[in-house]
């Protein structure tokens, strides 16, 4: 389901001008955040600009969000009731070939976007996933970093998702699961719960670290590693997050059903996610 962008701003000016030579638009060199607005306000605005910071680091570059960066995000989200603020960097235009420039000048696009409206109907209902007949590349030195370079969600997103199910469950090439097609994983058997490892691939998403960090302050063990497709019925519950699903319950997985934990309806009220 296609979203409309409302607004765009390039480095701070509205409908500004990319460079066609931009290594963001050439390599798939840089990164970027979706946002959640919630009255107004960005929802973990800290914690996406800290990813943001952190991802420009482990792909070699310097950024760090300026005071007027943030002052504008901030304003832009004030108008706005409820939607979505995704904030993109690239490194800039320059450098031969694959070779980056010593020095670079950071694009920053901030675009507006609506939240896809059967996502609150997902909150309430769950959703079924299945597995992908396309698997994650192996790569440490990007594994947790949401880059520019999504042709492996493409592709997987490419293909028709069969009667009944709302998203793709995606393996590597170990079948291990990492996470659904737009979204992070957690698998619950009574108080212990299980969320994949992404040290070779996956995405670290700003709403995992999150849930992660109130399951802890409620007395959950929650561990990350490895978690083998054939081990699915070895859980009662299953759930999925990303910043703009809030927390979603997984119906099943392929023919492996589960219940919805009791807690993910509190977690949403707690975390103010509920759409």
């Amino acid at each position: 389901m296609t979203e409309q962008v409302t607004k765009v701003w390039v480095n701070g000016e509205l409908n500004g001008h990319i460079e066609p030579l931009d290594r963001g638009l050439a390599y798939g060199d840089g990164l970027f955040a979706t946002m959640r607005i919630v009255q107004g306000q960005l929802a973990f605005l800290s914690a996406h600009l800290d990813r943001l910071t952190q991802g420009a680091t482990r792909l070699g570059f310097s950024w760090s969000p300026s005071l007027a960066l943030v002052t504008q995000v901030k304003h832009l989200a004030k108008s706005q009731v409820t939607g979505c603020l995704k904030l993109l960097l690239s490194r800039g235009a320059g450098g031969r070939g694959y070779g980056a420039p010593v020095t670079c000048e950071i694009t920053e696009v901030i675009s507006l976007h609506a939240i896809p409206t059967h996502y609150a109907s997902w909150q309430k209902t769950g959703i079924s996933l299945t597995r992908s007949p396309i698997k994650l590349s192996q790569q440490p030195r990007l594994a947790g970093i949401k880059h520019l370079n999504r042709l492996e969600q493409v592709l997987i997103k490419s293909e028709t998702l069969p009667a009944g199910y709302q998203d793709w469950l995606v393996l590597d090439g170990l079948d291990n699961i990492v996470e659904s097609s737009m979204a992070n994983l957690f698998f619950v058997t009574g108080k212990h719960i299980v969320t994949p490892s992404i040290s070779r691939s996956g995405v670290a998403g700003v709403m995992r670290e999150q849930i992660i960090y109130a399951l802890l302050e409620a007395g959950y063990d929650v561990e990350a590693r490895p978690i083998p497709y054939l081990h699915l019925r070895h859980y009662q519950h299953v759930f999925m997050t990303n910043s703009l699903v809030g927390i979603l319950d997984i119906n099943n997985v392929d023919d492996v059903h589960f219940t919805h934990a009791d807690f993910t309806h509190q977690l949403r009220q707690i975390l103010q996610l509920t759409l």
